[in-house]
């Protein structure tokens, strides 16, 4: 099963977290310095607060699948919706290590599609220049090339109206 990724840009870290957990009726269930993550059931949402300098509002969104056949699936779903699908693949991000490509939307807005496999105690530092999901016409390009399995081609989503987009 997939779960929705909302990830925004607040001003105040602390004003937020006591807000959405209003809101949300639930405690974060990650804080970290400047961060903040509630992975709520009712909506099925991974929503992520960060705080920064940049305009406040939604940085990007996104869909995080449970495992390797979902996150294929959405590959091919990013693929069917746009030529120019970013492979990040193996990445430490937002506090977890997860495998993630992105696409950009019509409107210019960043959506990553995801598998995380572990919650870390750092942000992280984004790929890790590992790679293991491909899709078929990566799979037949690395049998063409034995050398193109080790390339991963990084991805910063564009920025919405002036919004510096992060990882979530």
């Amino acid at each position: 099963m997939n779960r929705l990724h909302v990830s925004v840009t607040v001003p105040d870290i602390e004003e937020a977290k006591m807000f959405y957990a209003a809101m949300f009726g639930a405690d974060p269930s990650v804080v970290r310095p400047g961060y903040a993550k509630w992975m709520l059931e009712d909506p099925r949402v991974n929503f992520v607060a960060n705080e920064g300098a940049a305009a406040a509002g939604v940085d990007h969104l996104g869909i995080q699948t449970e495992d390797e056949a979902g996150l294929q699936s959405l590959y091919e779903r990013f693929e069917a919706a746009s030529d120019d699908v970013r492979e990040e693949g193996k990445t430490e991000c937002c506090y977890a290590r997860s495998e993630k490509s992105w696409v950009t939307d019509p409107a210019g807005l960043g959506w990553e599609a995801f598998l995380t496999s572990e919650i870390i105690d750092r942000f992280g530092d984004g790929p890790t220049g590992e790679k293991t999901v491909m899709n078929a016409s990566q799979e037949n390009d690395q049998s063409a090339d034995a050398d193109s399995s080790s390339a991963v081609e990084t991805y910063t989503p564009m920025p919405v109206a002036g919004k510096s987009i992060g990882c979530c």
